[in-house]
Parts: structure tokens; C-alpha cells; sequence
């Protein structure tokens, strides 16, 4: 943690559960003059169990992570010290990712594909009163805006790639991790990635949810 003592410094703690980027985050936090990296925590139930005892302003906070999501994340703790601000950062910019980040008290969403420039004015911004938001993800919100209500579930389902659904129907099966990864000729570790993708497109915990809601609307 960096020693930075001016109060007019803007405190900053990541939520990550991806260890390089969230090195990556802290190393762009402490590269800034008027920035003071708290802590990073790399699970949702880490930064919930340490947060009465932190001191910061805002909070970058992944969305799909072991254990609580970081929308669940913001929806218990917001309440708790409405000051503290949450810039959400996700691998993907879908709508209902967004929708749901800000009425759980989130103010500003950007993509993990974001700039060390745009993230650290992102946190400048959000600090000072902005909503910052990517300039794609801005353009999906009033898009669905114009599109009127939020995509239903059969739209989450529609959003999953072929091998994602492969991958959901050997889950059906009941088939383990290693026996998909036979079965498609892939590594385990990347039935994995599959894994984590498909849980934060569906907005789900666990392979029952997904399976669930894949066979739901198949």
C-alpha cells in the first residue's frame, strides 16, 4: 500500500478475483499521483468480511467472481456507506450486466478491455460526482433504452457460443470437467474459462443455475 497521506487523495480498493489484472489494477492505482491504493481483495466474501474497516472512496469491483458476484457485492454494501462509489469492471458489455450493476447501487461500468488512461479517468470522474461509463457501454444503455424493456432469459441463452452450449450439455449430463474437456478435445482448464464465461452471461453461481436456465430455453 502506497504511504500517501494528503486527504484530498482518492482511496481506491480493488475487488479482482483474476490475480494479473488485478495486479495490473494496482499498479495503474499506485502510478497516480493522487491515488492511494487500500487494499485488494480477490473474492467478493474477502472484501464483505474486511469492509466495516476500510477507509475508501471507491471501489473497483469485478462482477463474476468465486462465491458472491460483485452486483451482490454492491446491492449489501452500498447501503452501508452510500459515500463509497463502485466503478464496476467486466469482461463483457451486456445490458443486462449493466442494468443490473446500477440498481444495485453501482455508478459507473467499464469493460476489462479499458485503457489504464480511461480507467484511472474513470475513477477521477466517478469520484467527483460523473457516472462514467465506456463509450460502448454507453451506447448498449441507451440502445436498450431504445429497445424498451431488458432482454429475457431466452436472450441470455441466445448470447452463449457454440461451445459454451456444448459445454452446458455435457454439464446436463452430468458429465465432470475432465470428461467435457475428453469429450471436446479441449484442456480442463479451458472447460473452465468456458465455465466462468458462461456463469456471468447467464448471471448465474453455479453449474445448477446454468444448467437450469439452458435447458430452460432449449
Amino acid at each position: 500500500m502506497q504511504n500517501k497521506t494528503n486527504v484530498s487523495m482518492i482511496r481506491v480498493v480493488v475487488v479482482e478475483d483474476d490475480s494479473e489484472l488485478r495486479a495490473l489494477l494496482q499498479r495503474i492505482i499506485t502510478s497516480s499521483d493522487d491515488f492511494v491504493f487500500v487494499t485488494a481483495f480477490a473474492s467478493g466474501d474477502l472484501f464483505i468480511e474486511e469492509f466495516d474497516t476500510l477507509n475508501m472512496d471507491v471501489v473497483l469491483m469485478d462482477i463474476n467472481m468465486p462465491g458472491k458476484s460483485g452486483i451482490e457485492c454492491v446491492k449489501e454494501c452500498k447501503p452501508k456507506k452510500i459515500e463509497v462509489q463502485y466503478l464496476m469492471i467486466s469482461v463483457f458489455d451486456h445490458p443486462e450486466f449493466i442494468f443490473n450493476s446500477l440498481c444495485a447501487g453501482a455508478t459507473g461500468y467499464i469493460t476489462k478491455s479499458s485503457r489504464s488512461e480511461e480507467i484511472v479517468d474513470c475513477i477521477r470522474n466517478i469520484h467527483n460526482g460523473g457516472a462514467p461509463m465506456s463509450a460502448n457501454i454507453a451506447r448498449l444503455v441507451v440502445d436498450s433504452f431504445a429497445q424498451g424493456p431488458s432482454k429475457k432469459k431466452d436472450d441470455l441463452v441466445a448470447s452463449l457460443s457454440k461451445r459454451e452450449c456444448e459445454i452446458l450439455d455435457g454439464l446436463s449430463q452430468g458429465l465432470i470437467y475432465k470428461e467435457i474437456a475428453t469429450q471436446l478435445f479441449i484442456s480442463p482448464e479451458t472447460v473452465r474459462t468456458h465455465i466462468r464465461n458462461i456463469y456471468e452471461k447467464l448471471q448465474v453461481n453455479s453449474k445448477m443455475e446454468a444448467v437450469n436456465k439452458f435447458k430452460g430455453n432449449t
